[in-house]
């Protein structure tokens, strides 16, 4: 017998639950599910678990390709839904759906939806990226319900034929979680902390700060990213560029030359980890996000609830939130001229860049409030339940 107001949410680590959907298993909790999390063990656990008030239990999964270790968590995942007995079995990242969408499958969980934040295979070719669609594929067949948190993903799924239609729903206008609009609010920093982030960048008002927030890998643009901002350098020598970010050698290192220039380039200010990423939001010129893919990123909404101007990549997800020129500006991914000739324009047009912000401003605060975005996310398990 299945309990009915039983969630379990899976990520493959906990990092996954404590950023990006903080505050989301309370909640559920709150409204009375009985909501599980599952994920590996990492540094990130212990706050997760202070943060959100729901049972955890661990499943060693992995962030690469360990066919065995897979497995053996498969089978680990199938014996913890037997004994909990969920109605509904919630994945999201890559490994855990495709992990957890089979295990609820053999289980007989009736209610299995994979939330789609992101596809790796976007920046593959190749062997890789074969194998990838047939991950996602995998995933998606063995799901009753795919939640794409972005509409151009949601057509990108669609047109490349990895699942029927109907299985395909968006939450709200999009988003993992919403937007948090009263931890990002400039009216509600406090002064000591805003004193400290200052202080580690070693701020000076006479300096123009770009800011980059996320890991530092290849696949967010960090490349393109470093080699632009030396070049404007010797026009703009009072720039100054903060990464606030941590490397991932054994995923997805950066060349030896890049990693230099961030250490060497006096200019450039690498803040490893941080959990007040809206002080230097609020203290920053200009948000530039290069990736090379996305799903629905939540640190654009938050740079954008920070008024934030923000110049980033033309793709998926991205340009589900930033319109060209009219609430920031876009340039092609991967491309370092089209990266400097934005930086250029917004550096030599700061007014401009300030107005598109607080129009998308205005636009981010009431469409993607975070607590609608839940009860939206609220509402849709009830219906699958009622079903």
């Amino acid at each position: 017998m299945f309990n009915n107001n039983k969630l379990i949410r899976i990520t493959t680590v906990p990092m996954a639950l404590a950023y990006p959907l903080k505050g989301q298993p309370s909640y559920m909790q709150q409204t009375g599910m009985e909501v599980v999390m599952i994920s590996a063990d990492g540094k990130e656990l212990q706050m997760l678990l202070a943060n959100e008030p729901c049972r955890h239990i661990v499943v060693p999964m992995t962030r690469k390709i360990t066919p065995l270790q897979d497995l053996k968590c498969i089978l680990q995942l199938i014996k913890i839904f037997k004994k909990e007995k969920p109605a509904i079995i919630h994945t999201e990242t890559p490994k855990a759906g495709l992990l957890g969408m089979i295990a609820a499958k053999i289980a007989g969980i009736k209610v299995r939806i994979h939330t789609v934040a992101g596809l790796p295979l976007m920046v593959e070719k190749g062997a890789k990226m074969a194998l990838l669609k047939t991950i996602e594929k995998l995933t998606y067949a063995a799901a009753t319900n795919v939640w794409p948190n972005s509409d151009s993903l949601k057509k990108y799924i669609i047109e490349h034929n990895f699942t029927a239609s109907q299985k395909i729903n968006i939450i709200g206008n999009g988003s993992s979680n919403g937007i948090d609009t009263v931890r990002y609010n400039a009216d509600n920093l406090k002064d000591d902390f805003l004193t400290e982030i200052k202080k580690s960048v070693s701020y000076s008002e006479a300096n123009t700060y770009l800011l980059f927030i996320g890991r530092l890998v290849l696949d967010k643009g960090i490349v393109e990213l470093v080699n632009v901002f030396s070049l404007l350098q010797k026009d703009f020598p009072y720039l100054r560029l903060i990464l606030t970010g941590q490397y991932e050698p054994d995923l997805d290192p950066l060349p030896a030359a890049i990693e230099d220039q961030i250490k060497n380039n006096t200019a450039i200010i690498h803040i490893n980890w941080t959990d007040k990423v809206e002080y230097y939001m609020h203290i920053a010129h200009y948000f530039v996000f290069p990736s090379y893919r996305e799903g629905f990123p939540n640190v654009l909404l938050e740079a954008a609830a920070m008024k934030l101007p923000i110049l980033c990549s033309r793709i998926t997800g991205n340009v589900d939130i930033v319109t060209d020129n009219e609430t920031g500006l876009i340039f092609t991914s991967m491309n370092e001229k089209d990266l400097k000739a934005k930086l250029i324009m917004a550096l030599n047009d700061s007014l401009h860049m300030k107005q598109m912000a607080e129009t998308l401003f205005h636009t981010i605060t009431t469409v993607y409030n975070r607590e609608l975005f839940w009860k939206s996310m609220r509402e849709a398990y009830q219906d699958l339940l009622n079903k």
